[in-house]
């Protein structure tokens, strides 16, 4: 079916006999009548002055300058499209077109019900994705090939031609990969769910190459590393819908109403169903106002109050014994004298993975599933099903070995956090955080909801998992409606098989983990403190961490040369800022951007070529908030000389593979792999099907589309002709068929997505070194800083002299630096940088609403307007982040006040000997680029200090 055919409105005329549905008022009103309005008296009587319309639908007047307004709903086609942004809502659009213009977007809302009993899942979108339109013609669009003529950020460009851009870009490739240089070339490019097509292109170039792919989910610190250090899986969660299911919910640092404005509809019908709602935020955010209870906890104490929570459930002997008996660490048993977990080997029993509980009888027993009796990281063939009842509270000596159990130890944990302690930490009432403990405890099904609040914090691995905690202590696991719900970013794409081949046709992958490799070659790493450095060089030295350029034969590291960037704006977003641009920058000889507007990464870069709009190409999207796939259609041709990122990257592969030719550039051994890096093959290899052996399969993006498609469990779990097709989506979304390795539950007809059954209902082991839920981690790194349990730090605050908590949240107005240039946006924030202030700390400074301040600290300066909020905490500066740079005054940078630093516990490799529970995956698991733990100040600008 057509697009114009495909929803039944494409050929409507916009029939005027029918325009009048309500009644209105002729003419401009009471502002007319006073004289008002702009329009000279005859004007004002062509309009009919101030006559009301006493039957509009019976006898309403024809007044020809009223087309205008009729004519937004005259078109000449509809397509199916979304927008390609890391928000997590992947929310179907429909887009209207007339005389080859986009007219406008609406919200397709034909999503299919698959559970009667949850609220409907349609309509999905937000106030961005209604006037994303504005962009496909907007000032900022880039539509030629641009090259940079004055200095980076000058913003001087002069237009070339695609060839040319094409050959300088190739021939500078070249000479990197015939010099060894390869792994000097970087790509970057975020989220795959939110355009795996898209994503695929650039990488595909990439792996080809023999470059460098950048992880990006741990750089913009919403990976939350407590989960795979708990569950041994990056993360998991359910689909929006499952709140419904819950009877407690906690919104735990996470803005539901602000940053997941399609799926809030279920948290607020959840209210309706009788859910309580608990918002834990520091400000009196948009989603606390929509709780039944809102809790205030100071910033960076988020751990505390979680422990303290802890220390009831547990102390009142609310906790479900048969959950952490069989689901996690807790009756494992624990050296008192090393720290170490008791292993088999220490008794002579088995090997040194396999680890040991103590039965009701007194007798040693090996944990089912623990990593020494089961097959790798993932086993679904063993179980840790128990057939004995393991003891949980022990204190005694096995064969000369005093021993105890992670259970003892967490309750001697869990005395340090009593009621008085934490609120004096926390602020949190004593009774408060006890009758939330409790209520929690005894919800029938309870559920929390986390967010990127705790995730940009140093010490964020202790508050995940102290969060965590409460599920596991609670059984609140691997059922509908329970559940530790992590949402940040459009993080988990579903049909990963597919996108997986496409990005990566070799299977052999430089992967980075953008925090170190940012931290090492923007000369972070240089003015660590010791320990810090220490720790880096033993991870990497260790192999636990990669950083590229690799170390030659000779001892030295060449610096990154290159970097390609597409569908992302790492310069904007960069923490260490100004280290980014004053230390990196300089070592990189060639910065290409991929864009459809021109925003702060492109304006530093050296060549910008025009990449298509979301609404000028195929692609597909797909969040972990729904289970449902939908496409990308072109409803237009792309402007000027825009092509599709997959067409761009096709069309380098193509000149690269030219010059080589030309060049007679011979195949280039890979040192770290087994493979040549041929650049006369190239396109041959870019446009080949590398899984059916096709050549020329993959010309277009279409076929693109296909392939992934074909090529994924959850669109053909049989691996036949009868899977979902590109044609199906266009005609309606389709929910996924079936769930893949990389998901923790099937997916069930008739019922929403909910994580971790496999390991809860099946009794799989989970993923980790001891096959279950582990709060205790004994690595040597984490036993030597007293983190092998959840426990609280305070912030690692940068900047200690300064008075105010620096902090960068996700903004209602934009999707990170996308529509932060929006007019539309703009007018609803003021329209320039704004930084929410308490009215103590703005009376103290002298600082009225709306006054032009000055926020600073030893790295910078920035210039912002103020906006006097109540519900801000005191001692607080909140800049909602993503402005781009050309937004401020000299070109300064939200992140300018942010240093760069990481914590080196999310280096480590876990067995150190093998992996299997955490090892360095892009994006699973690496250092998080964090950002909260800064402190500024800030002054009225013309003050002390102007």
């Amino acid at each position: 079916m057509s697009d114009t055919d495909k929803t039944g409105q494409a050929n409507r005329d916009g029939d005027t006999s029918r325009v009048s549905r309500r009644s209105f008022l002729a003419g401009v009103g009471t502002t007319a009548a006073l004289g008002l309005s702009g329009l000279s008296s005859a004007e004002e009587d062509d309009m009919n002055g101030l006559e009301i319309v006493s039957d509009p639908i019976g006898n309403y007047p024809y007044r020809d300058w009223e087309d205008f307004y009729r004519e937004q709903w005259d078109w000449d086609s509809i397509s199916r499209s979304t927008h390609s942004v890391n928000c997590t809502g992947s929310c179907s659009w429909d887009v209207y077109v007339k005389n080859g213009q986009v007219w406008r977007e609406e919200q397709a809302a034909d999503y299919p019900t698959f559970d009667e009993d949850l609220p409907d899942p349609n309509p999905r979108g937000c106030n961005k994705g209604a006037c994303y339109s504005d962009y496909v013609n907007a000032e900022q669009r880039i539509k030629y090939p641009l090259k940079r003529t004055g200095e980076r950020g000058e913003g001087k460009w002069k237009r070339i031609s695609w060839d040319e851009a094409l050959t300088e870009i190739a021939e500078h490739v070249i000479d990197e990969v015939q010099a060894g240089r390869y792994d000097c070339i970087s790509g970057f490019t975020p989220i795959p769910a939110m355009s795996p097509v898209s994503f695929a292109s650039g990488s595909r170039f990439i792996n080809l190459l023999g470059g460098v792919s950048h992880s990006f989910y741990d750089w913009y610190s919403d990976l939350p590393p407590g989960e795979p250090l708990t569950y041994g899986h990056q993360t998991d969660n359910s689909e929006g819908s499952d709140w419904y299911n819950a009877d407690y919910i906690i919104a735990w640092g996470s803005n539901v109403n602000v940053t997941r404005i399609p799926d809030a509809k279920y948290f607020l019908d959840a209210g309706y169903n009788g859910t309580k709602r608990v918002g834990v935020f520091t400000d009196y955010s948009q989603t606390a106002i929509h709780t039944d209870e809102w809790i205030s906890p100071k910033a960076g104490t988020d751990a505390a109050l979680a422990l303290g929570m802890a220390h009831t459930i547990v102390e009142e002997g609310l906790y479900d014994a048969a959950h952490l008996k069989e689901q996690s660490d807790m009756p494992l048993l624990v050296r008192a004298d090393t720290g170490k977990y008791l292993r088999a080997s220490d008794l002579d029993m088995g090997n040194e993975k396999t680890l040991l509980m103590l039965d009701q009888q007194g007798e040693v027993r090996v944990a089912p599933g623990s990593l020494g009796v089961r097959d790798g990281k993932y086993d679904a063939d063993a179980s840790i099903s128990l057939d004995f009842d393991p003891q949980l509270d022990v204190d005694t000596t096995i064969e000369g070995i005093p021993v105890t159990t992670v259970w003892t130890k967490l309750r001697e944990r869990l005395a340090e956090y009593t009621p008085k302690a934490v609120h004096e930490e926390t602020r949190v009432g004593e009774e408060t955080l006890q009758r939330v403990a409790r209520e929690f405890a005894n919800a029938d099904k309870a559920k929390i909801i986390h967010g990127k609040g705790v995730n940009d914090w140093y010490h964020n691995d202790l508050g995940n998992r102290a969060i965590q905690l409460l599920c596991t202590l609670t059984g609140n696991m691997g059922e509908n409606g329970t559940g530790f719900d992590h949402y940040v970013g459009q993080e988990k794409i579903w049909t990963t098989h597919g996108w997986k081949s496409l990005s990566y046709p070799t299977g052999d992958v430089r992967g980075v983990p953008t925090t170190l490799w940012t931290y090492y070659h923007a000369g972070i790493l240089d003015n660590a403190d010791p320990e810090t450095v220490a720790r880096v060089e033993e991870a990497i030295e260790k192999d636990w961490m990669p950083v590229y350029p690799s170390e030659r034969a000779d001892g030295t590291r060449p610096d990154p040369s290159t970097m390609f960037v597409w569908r992302g704006n790492y310069f904007n977003q960069s923490k260490g800022n100004v280290a980014v641009e004053e230390e990196l920058w300089p070592k990189l000889d060639l910065v290409v951007d991929i864009n459809f507007r021109m925003d702060s990464t492109a304006l530093y870069s050296d060549i910008v070529l025009p990449a298509a709009s979301h609404y000028e190409k195929y692609d597909l999207s797909m969040t972990d908030m729904h289970s449902y796939v939908h496409p990308f259609t072109p409803a237009i041709e792309p402007l000027g000389e825009a092509k599709t990122d997959w067409q761009i990257f096709r069309d380098l592969a193509k000149k690269v593979q030219e010059v080589a030719t030309r060049r007679g550039v011979e195949p280039v051994e890979d040192r770290e792999f087994d493979r040549q890096i041929d650049l006369q093959s190239i396109y041959d290899d870019f446009v080949y099907d590398w899984i059916d052996g096709e050549s020329d399969a993959l010309v277009e993006d279409r076929a693109a589309v296909d392939f992934v498609l074909e090529h994924s469990k959850e669109t053909n779990p049989d691996h036949s002709d009868d899977h979902v097709t590109l044609d199906d989506i266009i005609e309606q979304p389709q929910r996924f068929k079936a769930a893949g390795d990389h998901w923790t539950s099937d997916l069930e007809d008739g019922e929403a997505y909910a994580p971790w059954k496999d390991f809860v209902q099946d009794k799989e082991p989970w993923p980790t070194f001891s096959g279950r839920q582990q709060y205790y981690i004994d690595h040597d790194w984490f036993l030597e800083l007293g983190e092998e349990l959840p426990t609280h730090k305070q912030p690692e605050t940068q900047q200690d002299d300064y008075p105010l908590q620096y902090n960068t949240p996700h903004g209602r107005w934009s999707i990170h630096s996308t529509w932060r240039d929006h007019p539309d946006m703009l007018r609803l924030n003021r329209g320039e940088p704004v930084v929410y202030l308490n009215p103590s700390d703005a009376e103290e400074r002298g600082i009225e609403d709306g006054d032009d301040v000055v926020l600073f600290n030893d790295l910078a300066e920035v210039e912002a307007q103020a906006k006097i909020v109540a519900g801000s905490p005191q001692g607080s500066a909140t800049m909602y982040h993503a402005w781009e740079m050309y937004q401020f005054p000299d070109r300064q940078n939200f992140n300018a006040l942010v240093p760069m630093y990481m914590k080196p516990t999310q280096l480590i490799q876990y067995p150190e000997d093998s992996g299997e529970h955490v090892s360095f995956s892009p994006n699973y698991w690496g250092p998080t680029g964090v950002n909260s733990d800064v402190r500024i100040d800030v002054r009225k600008k013309g003050g002390d200090g102007q």
